[in-house]
């Protein structure tokens, strides 16, 4: 496993940590939520007021803003996606 991947993981966990803690996932463990799963709809069925509360965790926890519903769409589909973005946000070279 490469640094990109040691690094994506520990932000897995700690997502997944967080979101157990700050949403009501009644009985849901972080190890039960996989990566690829989709958060909205058939997925962790979560809603819209989850999606607030998402990106008030991302930018308390990890700096980052997300302002334009679209894009957030993308970032927010599944664990993986919002692990990549905040990856990418952490290591984005500066201009």
């Amino acid at each position: 496993m490469d640094s990109k991947e040691k690094k994506l993981e520990i932000i897995r966990e700690k997502l997944k940590q967080l979101l157990v803690e700050n949403l009501s996932l009644e009985g849901l463990k972080p190890e039960n939520i996989k990566d690829d799963e989709l958060i909205f709809g058939e997925g962790l069925g979560l809603d819209s007021l989850d999606a607030v509360e998402i990106v008030v965790i991302l930018q308390r926890n990890f700096g980052i803003e997300i302002k334009d519903m679209n894009e957030g769409r993308k970032i927010l589909r599944s664990v993986d996606s919002i692990s990549r973005h905040i990856y990418d946000h952490q290591h984005k070279k500066p201009a």
